[in-house]
């Protein structure tokens, strides 16, 4: 059984199967007395049992289709879902829910047969819908259901893919409908659904009915309502039941101007608004009102609803009564003054609802419409389709006027007319009136009064169903009476009109306006002898017929007055045409017979049809009475009337003529004068001028040959088969007489033309007839000689052609050409005319036509032996010819895609399609005999070889164009099995024709050329395929790409000596086989490249081509998305293994390797490139990617290529310096000579000076952008040297000008100090250019530690951030995933790189620290030996890793690959030295920028940098280091440390003169909120340099080894100064050495304070002070300094001495927070999780001058100064970016503190301020920024004791 399961089960249990709703399960064993209700089984079969077998349920097919559909779109559905792609997934839930409901209703098949056909199409709809607007495949389709590919040609298969596109439904296929379209008609249902009004309160007749505004004619019959006073029916059954259908409206009505006209008859008094005129129980019918409704606004809006639409009419009433006969039509033309608007809430409403079709199916479709008492409301007259079962009688008449006399009284009469119908014998007919469809036939009708009228129009009309029995005798009488009134209100009888239904002649009342005599009489007149009156003229003409009238009359006729009626007959049973009668009675008048017979065709063809049969009776009836005298008007008579039966309107009679033909037809004689007159009339073709008659009779020709068939038979039977051989004789005359006239030249003929298309247009017709008197090869032989005498396609003109073609179409359509006897006579000569047309490319799609059907019929009779005889016939005839139009027809269509840049325009696409189906389908009806035949049949090697070219040419074609769409995949999947198959065959004939000695490289060339495009298509492509599809595919085909790849290997092994013919060629075809991701073709094909390898070494001796080859293709194959890591790892592997016995093993090797390492690369490249991928993956990609290609590789072309990549994708990213660098690589390759260059890339053909200058500049404007001017500089000069050398000066002052421009930039702009991260990428899972690598990064501008870290997990979101800094092991170095370590170090700038004179700029000396670095390091603390428990500083000491790189940063990527590590450890000592002098260095830096005034308005940086540094003084850090190291215990114990002690102490007293001008800048600057935190910053500052004077007044230093330290007893802190001279930085942390001299002017006099001077210390009285010169041995006056030397001046100095002698007190040092590691200190601390554990010792994090913070906290705050790896996280601010630079260049500030502080005391020193001769710093208000001296520039003879007191000014917005 098959079990589609209805629950989702989910167990524990082992054995259990996991299932979804709808899963099919096959039980193969039943336990007894285990049921559940869970699980619903059906009938099933097994088919391709086995392993593999597939079960299907025996239903319906279109069920199992949904089924399957449903579960693939569930799976699709919820991706729109995730994909955002709301609106279609709403509608596909809908959709999906209809078709659950569709199939539901399916399966309980309880439909009848046309509700399950239309619920198939509702649901073969929403399949095709979803498919579509999901992208999955067509479905083609036969009658609803799947069509299975194997039973029908590919052809057919291509047919229904195209013209049934998305299913179509069923197409009806009509023999005889080709010429005829069948209207569609239309039915308009109207429901009213009330009637509101206020002032009638009387009985009234509500009137429907459409009427045509352009004709001013009403065009139905109406629909008639009676409502009560209520305004509700008058019937209460017919409650919610007052609707209509007015039916066989056509295409063209609903294009009139129509509209619904509504009138309103009220029953009741005489005039509404009098209650006295007429009494209440004497009723009138009297007008009211009328609305109406335009359909034009109306039918656009119902024309595709399924219910019904709501529309309100307002009923207006007439003003005037004399116009109530036109009263719709005024209110259509807005005559607005003839009629009265309603008030608003006033009208009727009513729905709509248009329908379509057949009524039946109508009826059908909507039982519910049709069982609401539905009134059917026709239309006047016959519809455009008159179907012969359809009787109907109907006499309309219409009440038009009356003029009658007033007969003597004041006022006008009241008239009312009441119509009787009555019979020859007097009695009224019963119920012969209608007023309209919805009520009851009435035997009375009295019309409406019009008020005071005595000309009333009422234009009244009424139907009279009259029986067709009682028509003949009856006639209508009509009564006028006058409804008075007054008195008793009577209805006086004053006169009557009277008409017969029939003329004398028996023709019925004519369509016309009649107008009737008015006879007198009165109310005592009885009219039960109705013959007194019959017998008077009844009107004009009847009295002008009745010449013999009696003198007195029973009734007097009024001369005056007269009363006009118009009819209008619709009858099937009567007619009013006197000719058709005269022929029907032709016995009557047998001397007029000819006349009759030649009237015929003037007969309206309404007339004829209806009665058709009577019609042919009389003909027939004539030709047997006197066929030589009535034969030819007989027979042009049928002529007439088998081609009235070709208009549409009269199509549906079509089948009454067949049925007459075979049962009542009699004339068994008939035949022979039909045979002779349709034979005369051929003959004479070739002489008459006009030939209307006889391309009539040609298109008569089937119904012809049916009366003469039928004839025959008829004859036959009578006489026992008498006269057969003369009916055959005269038979074979008449087709010598077809084949005569399609003989004839038409070309000087347009009239013979016309017959010659008529006759072929209707020879395919008669085929069936001769099949009932003839065998199949003898009515086969007929039409083969029919056929053959067609003049050739040269000598007829294109129309004829096309209609020949038809007509040979419509034979291999019909019966005849399904019997195998009758093809083998046919097949030739069809066959024939094909070839001929293909040959010259004319009537291709025809042609295509016929080829399909004669397919499609091979196919179904694939069985019959007789088949393949067939099939050899057509390769013979067709196969070439086939294959050189599909040649010419691609070529077209490559060149207008070429054009128009667009896929194969429409018309040249659907004849491609057509000919590649029709060559499949040949193709797959050849078995292996039929290629044998063909094979062997071709004269020569040449044609062979032609033959061959042509057809693998096709096949390319067919993959190269797109033929069949996207979705077609059904169609693309059998043509590449065609394709597969036809190969198999034709490859030995390629091997036995054209190898060895015959080889033909052109043809093998092709060969190979197909195979490769075949296995590289699109749809053989099955990976992508859901699991289901690929299996299907899989299932059916198997993989044809690996049939193919065994075909192509098998060839090429049979190529033997002529493989090299093929190297290195078809090395990159090849190689895009072995990239196609399937393991098989993949194995099949890399061992070819071993043996391309092995023949170019044998021919050779290398194989230089093939690498280069390999290479070349590789490098772009990869780059368009083919190949992946299996196929790099399975190409090493199988050609290594075949390489190993070879004797050009190691080169082999290598090469092999070398393709591995690239395809390695590339696909890394690849995976980089892809569009959401990141920048910096992309660039990591493209440079190692380059990089390979020069290094290993050396391919300069590739290279320069990757060179262009790599910076185009630093443009994108803005990294202009790296942009610059990566261009410098093609520069280098560039030499400054006349060489020519040809095009290359987007550099045009110039030579190589010119390219290398224009590279030059771009270079420098990248520089420049990246504010890399030092490099540019460089530039600059090698350009000025090449434009000196050739005397170029405008070019030289440029480039001289932009050197300048650059120094200016240099010294001006402020640059931003970048952080550098190191990054390890561990695992396997990274790319190789990646993987298990370390690199260091340079950081974006401001950019920190968690920025960086979140943005490398942005650009590895798979990757696993590594909580520690150590090395990882090798387990996790293998593992399948990505682990990410990162965290920032320190650039180690190269000490002979920086420039060292002391007064450089800082600005400077920063770009030399961070640029063109090669070693970083990071910094991790640990405690050697047992940890200090009292100062845990003495124990902790730092591993310093250092990173040496492959290349220096900034270069061509910001990235650089770590190339080794150093690793050293630092002491105590040394790191206590290493964080004190940097911090300085900070505090340096920072306060010098805002000196320089590049901080405007925010001085928070320097407050959280100020605060940071005195509060962690103060807060006993300082202490912490001097109980460490100044400790006389330490001092002893560690001799070695003295100078290091020195220097310590040295550092912590420059620091604090730092701060003291820091402070001083401060106070400036600080606004006033702040100046809490200042004044705290000051009381911290006094306690922190006390701190320091304690300790410098008990600590004496001895033998110092820089032999200026002296002893001495008493010096105050108020006698001492100290000044500092700023030293150059010193990144290493080494003690530094360096010269210093004093230069002063003579001073009057020597105070009693001591000087003390150190390397960067002076110290000095104050006023009266000494000042002495240090390594000086003499004074001088005015002394001039050198350039290298640094100078104090002062104003006052007297005499030098040198003085060793201790400082006064130990200089206080910047400690470190390190509550990080009281409690841990052996353990390193994390990597990357907190922000204090992120920096390096030596390079902090610079805060944000863009994000003002709190001085005192806040987690990005300086301030919260928590080590980092046992070093300080405190940043070495850099700010001022977003600040303008004044053009001055200034010397840092070189503080002299005192134990009183005040800003001025630092501001105002004689020796704060170093002044060089020189211009003039710019003035400042109060406080003149100190100078750096310029290294390169030229100091001034004369100093400036007076400028040594200059103010300092600030921004007014100091700290905002």
């Amino acid at each position: 059984g098959w079990v589609p399961v209805y629950l989702i089960f989910r167990s524990s249990v082992c054995q259990a199967l996991v299932l979804e709703i709808g899963e099919t399960v096959q039980i193969l064993e039943k336990t007894e007395g285990k049921s559940s209700s869970y699980v619903h089984l059906k009938k099933s079969t097994v088919s391709n049992r086995g392993l593999c077998e597939t079960v299907v349920p025996l239903e319906d097919p279109i069920i199992t289709e949904t089924t399957s559909t449903l579960q693939e779109w569930g799976v699709l559905w919820k991706q729109l879902y995730v994909k955002h792609k709301v609106d279609l997934f709403h509608k596909l839930r809908h959709v999906m829910n209809e078709l659950i409901d569709l199939r539901r209703q399916l399966i309980q098949g309880h439909l009848a047969q046309d509700q399950t056909r239309e619920i198939k199409r509702h649901i073969t709809v929403r399949l095709d819908w979803g498919n579509e607007h999901l992208g999955l495949d067509l479905v083609p389709r036969k009658e609803f259901e799947m069509v299975d590919q194997d039973h029908i040609s590919v052809s057919e298969l291509y047919k229904l893919c195209s013209s049934s596109v998305r299913s179509q439904g069923d197409n009806m296929r009509q023999r005889h409908g080709d010429g005829c379209h069948v209207p569609v008609q239309h039915h308009l249902f109207i429901n009213l659904k009330s009637f509101t009004y206020n002032t009638i309160s009387e009985d009234a007749d509500v009137f429907f009915s459409l009427y045509d505004t352009r004709d001013n004619k009403q065009i139905s019959e109406k629909f008639m309502v009676r409502l009560n006073k209520n305004g509700g029916p008058k019937n209460p059954e017919k409650v919610d039941r007052l609707c209509a259908l007015f039916t066989d409206l056509s295409s063209k009505d609903l294009k009139r101007d129509l509209y619904i006209v509504t009138h309103v008859i009220r029953t009741g008094r005489m005039l509404l608004n009098d209650s006295k005129k007429g009494l209440p129980h004497v009723q009138y019918r009297r007008p009211y009102g009328c609305a109406v409704l335009a359909m034009s606004d109306v039918f656009h809006t119902i024309t595709d609803l399924k219910e019904e639409k709501d529309f309100v009419l307002k009923v207006y009433t007439c003003n005037n009564e004399n116009e109530w006969f036109q009263i719709h039509e005024n209110i259509i033309r807005k005559s607005s003054t003839k009629y009265s608007a309603p008030s608003t809430n006033y009208g009727l409403i009513i729905s709509l609802q248009l329908l379509r079709g057949e009524l039946d199916q109508i009826r059908r479709e909507n039982q519910a419409v049709f069982s609401r008492a539905l009134a059917i409301t026709r239309k006047l007259g016959f519809p455009d389709v008159i179907m012969p079962g359809d009787t109907r009688n109907d006499l309309y008449l219409t009440l038009e006027r009356g003029d009658f006399e007033r007969g003597g009284k004041s006022v006008q009469k009241n008239i009312e007319v009441t119509v009787y119908v009555l019979y020859a014998d007097g009695d009224t007919l019963k119920d012969c009136i209608s007023l309209g469809s919805g009520e009851p036939n009435t035997s009375e009708h009295r019309s409406f009064v019009l008020y005071h009228n005595n000309s009333p129009r009422w234009s009244e009309m009424i139907k009279l169903p009259i029986p067709i029995d009682r028509f003949r005798g009856s006639h209508l009488r009509f009564e006028f009476r006058h409804c008075s009134t007054k008195d008793k209100g009577e209805k006086k009888l004053f006169g009557f009109a009277f008409t017969p239904l029939m003329r004398e002649d028996g023709t019925t009342l004519s369509d016309e306006s009649h107008e009737l005599y008015v006879y007198k009489c009165d109310e005592n007149t009885t009219f039960s002898n109705q013959g007194l009156y019959l017998s008077m003229p009844c009107c004009k003409e009847d009295f002008n017929s009745c010449p013999n009238l009696p003198s007195t009359l029973p009734f007097q006729r009024n001369p005056k007055e007269t009363f006009w009626v118009s009819t209008q007959l619709c009858s099937t049973k009567l007619t009013q045409n006197v000719d058709l009668l005269a022929l029907l009675n032709w016995k009557a008048h047998p001397d007029k017979v000819l006349d009759i017979l030649g009237q015929l065709r003037h007969i309206n063809g309404e007339e004829i049809v209806k009665f058709l049969r009577d019609v042919l009776d009389t003909l027939f009836c004539l030709l047997d009475d006197n066929t030589d005298k009535y034969g030819p008007l007989v027979f042009q008579s049928l002529v007439f009337i088998i081609n009235l039966l070709r208009d549409s309107r009269f199509y549906h009679f079509r089948p009454v003529m067949e049925a007459y033909i075979q049962n009542h037809f009699a004339g068994a004689l008939a035949y022979k004068e039909l045979i002779r007159c349709l034979k005369w009339y051929m003959d004479r073709s070739a002489e008459v001028v006009r030939q209307d008659h006889i391309q009539e009779a040609m298109r008569a020709l089937e119904y012809l040959l049916k009366f003469i068939v039928q004839s025959r038979i008829l004859y036959s039977r009578a006489t026992c088969g008498m006269e057969e051989e003369l009916f055959r004789a005269s038979i074979q005359e008449l087709f010598q007489s077809i084949r005569f006239v399609l003989s004839l030249d038409s070309r000087s003929s347009e009239t013979l033309v016309f017959t010659q298309a008529a006759l072929l247009n209707s020879f395919p017709d008669i085929f069936d007839e001769l099949l009932q008197m003839f065998t199949v090869q003898e009515v086969a032989e007929y039409v083969r000689g029919t056929l053959g005498s067609m003049p050739s396609t040269v000598d007829i003109g294109q129309s004829m052609d096309v209609v020949k073609l038809q007509s040979i179409a419509r034979t291999v359509e019909s019966r005849l050409f399904f019997f195998p006897e009758s093809r083998s006579i046919l097949l030739p000569v069809v066959l024939h005319h094909i070839h001929l047309h293909l040959r010259q490319q004319r009537e291709l799609l025809i042609c295509s036509g016929i080829l399909t059907s004669i397919f499609s019929i091979i196919n179904t009779s694939a069985m019959e032996s007789s088949v393949q005889e067939e099939v050899e016939m057509m390769v013979e005839s067709l196969l070439d010819v086939l294959l050189q139009t599909l040649l010419s027809i691609m070529s077209k269509s490559q060149s207008l895609e070429t054009a128009r840049g667009q896929r194969c325009p429409q018309c040249t696409a659907e004849i491609t399609g057509e000919y590649v189906s029709t060559l499949l389908s040949l193709l797959r009806q050849m078995t292996e005999v039929h290629f044998h035949h063909l094979l062997n049949n071709f004269h020569s090697k040449e044609e062979l070889k032609e033959f061959l070219l042509k057809i693998f040419c096709v096949f390319r074609n067919l993959m190269k164009l797109t033929i069949f769409p996207r979705d077609w995949s059904v169609m693309r999947l059998l043509t590449s099995h065609v394709i597969v198959v036809t190969t198999q065959y034709l490859s030995p004939a390629l091997h036995k024709n054209f190898s060895e000695a015959d080889f033909d490289f052109k043809v093998w060339n092709s060969f190979f050329s197909l195979t490769v495009l075949y296995i590289n298509q699109p749809s053989l492509q099955l990976e992508p395929l859901t699991q289901a599809k690929r299996k299907k595919v899989l299932d059916k085909y198997g993989d044809m790409r690996v049939m193919m790849a065994y075909e192509l290997f098998s060839m090429w092994q049979k190529l033997g000596e002529n493989k090299p013919h093929f190297i290195p060629g078809m090395m990159g075809p090849f190689l895009g086989v072995t990239l196609v991701p399937q393991s098989e073709v993949r194995n099949i094909m890399i061992p070819i490249f071993h043996d391309m390898m092995d023949w170019e070494q044998r021919q050779n001796g290398n194989f230089k081509l093939v690498e280069a080859e390999l290479m070349d293709k590789l490098e772009s194959m990869v780059s368009d998305g083919k190949g992946d890591g299996n196929h790099r790892e399975l190409f090493g592997l199988l050609l290594l293994e075949k390489i190993e016995q070879e004797t050009w093993r190691e080169t082999g090797i290598s090469f092999v390797t070398s393709v591995t390492r690239l395809m390695e690369r590339l696909l890394d490249y690849r995976e980089c490139m892809k569009g959401d991928e990141m920048e910096n993956k992309k660039i990591g990609g493209s440079s190692n990617l380059m990089n390979f290609y020069k290094s290993e590789m050396n391919k300069e072309e590739m290279y320069i290529r990757y060179i262009h990549k790599l910076c185009d994708l630093h443009l994108q990213a803005e990294d202009y310096t790296e942009s610059a660098f990566t261009l410098l690589l093609y520069w280098e390759l560039l030499h400054w000579e006349d060489r020519p260059l040809r095009e290359f890339l987007h550099y045009p053909t110039q030579s190589e000076w010119q390219r290398k200058e224009g590279l030059s500049r771009k270079v420098l404007h990248y520089f420049n952008k990246g504010k890399c001017w030092e490099y540019g500089i460089s530039l600059c000069r090698e350009l000025a040297f090449q434009y000196e050398t050739l005397y170029d000066y405008q070019s030289l002052s440029w480039i001289r000008k932009m050197e300048a421009a650059y120094y200016d930039n240099i010294i001006e702009q402020q640059r931003i100090e970048p952080e550098f991260f190191r990054m390890g990428f561990y695992g396997r899972k990274f790319p190789f250019f990646l993987r298990n690598k370390e690199f260091v990064c340079r950081g974006y501008d401001y950019e920190r530690l968690e920025d960086f870290q979140q943005r490398m997990l942005g650009e590895f979101p798979q990757a696993i951030a590594m909580q520690h800094p150590n090395q990882p092991d090798d387990a996790l170095l293998q593992s399948d995933a990505q682990y990410l370590q990162i965290y920032a170090v320190t650039p180690v700038s190269d000490i002979t790189d920086v420039p060292q004179l002391e007064r450089v700029p800082e600005r400077i000396k920063s770009f030399y620290r961070i640029n063109n670095v090669t070693r970083f390091h990071y910094d991790r603390p640990f405690h050697k030996g047992p940890k200090d428990r009292e100062n845990e500083f003495r124990s902790l000491w730092i591993e310093r890793t250092t990173l040496i790189l492959s290349r220096p940063l900034p270069g061509i990527s910001r990235w650089a690959e770590v190339e080794r590590r150093e690793l050293v450890e630092v002491s105590p000592l040394e790191n206590a030295i290493y964080v004190v002098e940097n911090k300085t260095q900070e505090l340096r830096t920072l306060i010098s920028q805002y000196q320089h005034r590049q901080h405007h308005g925010n001085i928070n940086p320097l407050s959280m940098l100020l605060n940071g540094v005195i509060d962690a003084a103060v807060n006993g850090g300082i202490a912490r280091y001097q109980e460490a190291f100044f400790d006389k215990e330490y001092i002893n114990s560690q001799p070695e440390d003295t100078e290091r002690i020195a220097q310590l102490n040295d550092l912590m007293q420059e620091q604090v003169h730092i701060l003291g001008v820091g402070l001083a800048v401060h106070e400036k600057l600080v606004h006033p909120e702040m100046r809490p935190l200042h004044k705290k910053l000051i009381d911290q500052f006094h306690m922190m340099r006390a701190g320091l004077h304690q300790v410098s007044g008990s600590t004496c230093w001895v033998n110092s080894p820089r032999g200026i330290l002296t002893t001495h007893s008493h010096m105050s802190p108020e006698s001492v100064r100290l000044i500092h001279r700023h030293s150059p930085m010193n990144l290493q942390g080494s003690i530094r050495q360096s010269s210093s001299s004093l230069s002063s002017h003579t001073s009057s006099e020597a105070g009693g304070n001591l000087v003390i001077l150190t390397d960067g210390l002076m110290g000095e009285p104050p006023e009266d002070t000494a000042h002495m010169q240090v390594g000086l041995t003499c004074t001088h006056t005015h002394t001039q300094p050198s350039p290298s030397s640094s100078s104090l001046s002062s104003i006052r100095s007297t005499s030098s001495q040198i003085i060793n002698s201790a400082p006064s007190s130990a200089r206080g040092h910047f400690l470190m927070h390190f509550d990080a590691f009281h409690h841990q200190n052996s353990d390193p601390p994390p990597a990357l999780p907190i922000r204090s554990l992120r920096k390096s010792p030596l390079h902090p994090i610079p805060g944000s001058p863009t994000s003002p913070q709190s001085a005192l906290g806040g987690s990005n705050s300086t301030l919260s100064g928590s080590a980092s790896s046992g070093v300080s996280s405190l940043s070495e601010s850099n700010f001022g970016g977003q600040y303008p630079d004044p053009p001055v260049r200034n010397d840092a500030m070189e503080p002299v503190p005192s134990h009183l502080w005040t800003p001025e005391e630092y501001l105002d020193s004689p020796y704060l301020h170093i002044h060089y001769s020189g211009p003039e710093a710019e003035s400042l208000d109060q406080v003149r920024p100190f100078h750096y001296r310029n290294p390169v520039s030229h100091l001034h003879p004369h100093s400036h004791p007076h400028d040594s007191l200059p103010p300092v000014s600030f921004p007014s917005a100091a700290l905002m």
